[in-house]
């Protein structure tokens, strides 16, 4: 890895570090003064949400940028020149790093063996493109998904403050998360497929060797069929609170805080 990652990797942990320590308790407590109510535990994760929204931001639009005009990497997705793909990679390792630190301070409340899983097994496919700029294309096309994670916090923020069910803001956002998370989740997938078959047999394919091939396409499959998973429960939901907004089953939504289904979807798995 080169000096310049390493240094974007570690200004990216710091700089998450201080948004989550200093500046989003300040920025929240004067946007959002109820959030003053809030127990030490959710306070904890409303400072984590935001970060993780400034990130998904960050790395969302810089993902989309290097989309459509790195013509270097569209043309050969497998060893194109990887510069800004590893500049957005490096400032996401940042982020996978503060939030396991994160998790690790905060335990008993926000642990999960899972989330450490999924962000260990991130930054050991996005080292292969740190250390050796493999398949910048599909690292990067990969971060298009944190374009939906704003969505899934606003929901998170608007649970946390009690808004209703019904009220229009979290109706409007329920409905918004459901449409970004099938455009940049699942829609996209045949697209993203049709380019990964497209490289299998040839020379670039070949050069990867077996480590960052089977690293790429098991990690790939994984993250699908969870997010198909989610994307049928956040679907789900979004049926039964617009069926509540018509006045016929009000009560079902009212009934629906209290189901499974109506749990977030955790913003440590976007």
């Amino acid at each position: 890895m080169e000096t310049r990652e390493l240094t974007v990797v570690a200004g990216s942990f710091v700089g998450f570090q201080l948004l989550f320590s200093v500046v989003s308790p300040r920025l929240a407590s004067t946007i959002t003064p109820d959030c003053r109510r809030l127990p030490p535990p959710k306070l904890t994760e409303w400072n984590s949400r935001l970060v993780s929204t400034v990130h998904a931001l960050i790395v969302g639009f810089f993902c989309l940028y290097i989309l459509w005009f790195d013509d270097v990497v569209n043309a050969n997705p497998v060893w194109g020149d990887p510069n800004l793909v590893k500049l957005n990679v490096a400032i996401t390792c940042g982020y996978l790093v503060y939030d396991l630190v994160l998790l690790a301070c905060n335990w008993k409340t926000m642990g999960d063996g899972f989330f450490v899983c999924h962000h260990l097994a991130a930054l050991y496919a996005y080292g292969y493109v740190l250390t050796r700029g493999v398949l910048p294309y599909f690292a990067n096309f990969r971060l298009i998904s944190e374009l939906s994670t704003p969505f899934v916090n606003q929901r998170w923020f608007f649970e946390a403050l009690k808004y209703p069910r019904s009220h229009w803001m979290v109706v409007s956002n329920g409905v918004a998360m459901a449409v970004v998370f099938f455009l940049v989740r699942i829609a996209v997938m045949p697209s993203y497929w049709a380019s990964v078959f497209a490289t299998f047999g040839t020379p670039e394919f070949e050069r990867l060797g077996l480590g960052a091939q089977v690293a790429w396409i098991t990690s790939c499959i994984a993250l699908d069929v969870l997010n198909t998973i989610w994307m049928y429960k956040i679907a789900r939901g979004c049926f039964k609170v617009l069926m509540g907004r018509g006045g016929a089953k009000v009560k079902h939504v009212e009934d629906e805080k209290s189901s499974p289904d109506s749990k977030h979807v955790n913003n440590h798995t976007d």
